[in-house]
């Protein structure tokens, strides 16, 4: 029996539904499931709850994935070249502290290779990184129509308007690490 042993990422770079969509088109990318981490009010949060932005929590994706197909480093470029991460608690539209720039490590292999990564893709930006790396607390999944959001309303504005382009940006920097589309 061949067992892979597969890697947890947390990421939050603005919209769940940006990011899920970004990253569920990379290749060695098992799973996503939107979510909400790094709040301290008690108990499992709402979107309408995290939207008011006085949980303290984030959007985020936890991304499972295959580390001898893509490499956490690897992850987090296509991470941070997919958002902006000098933008501070903001992406576009999407304005407050729910959509900051955060990496959310669950070691501190992960730890070091975050801070390495921002450091290493910090000259490519006009601004200083804005990124917030923090270890991992409770990751709470969003509720079931937030998962596959882009797969299951591609026809939406929002899709349309703020995640096509991501997508092309994605394709146009990093199209060698896409799936193909027999193997979505």
């Amino acid at each position: 029996m061949n067992l892979k042993k597969l890697e947890v990422a947390t990421l939050g770079g603005g919209c769940f539904w940006c990011i899920e969509a970004v990253l569920q088109r990379v290749n060695g990318v098992e799973k996503i499931i939107s979510g909400y981490t790094g709040g301290t009010a008690p108990g499992k949060p709402t979107y309408r709850e995290v939207c008011s932005g006085l949980t303290g929590h984030a959007e985020v994706v936890q991304v499972t994935f295959d580390p001898e197909r893509i490499s956490f480093k690897e992850l987090l470029i296509l991470f941070m070249t997919s958002h902006d991460p000098t933008s501070l608690n903001r992406q576009g539209g999407d304005i407050g502290t729910q959509y900051r720039s955060v990496i959310y490590y669950h070691d501190e292999s992960q730890k070091e290779i975050a801070k390495l990564v921002a450091k290493e893709v910090a000259p490519y930006f006009e601004n200083p990184i804005a990124t917030e790396i923090s270890p991992l607390a409770t990751f709470y999944a969003a509720e079931d129509y937030h998962q596959e959001y882009d797969n299951n309303n591609s026809s939406q504005g929002y899709c349309s308007a703020v995640i096509r382009p991501k997508l092309a940006k994605l394709r146009e920097m990093h199209a060698d690490k896409m799936k193909t589309l027999s193997s979505r």
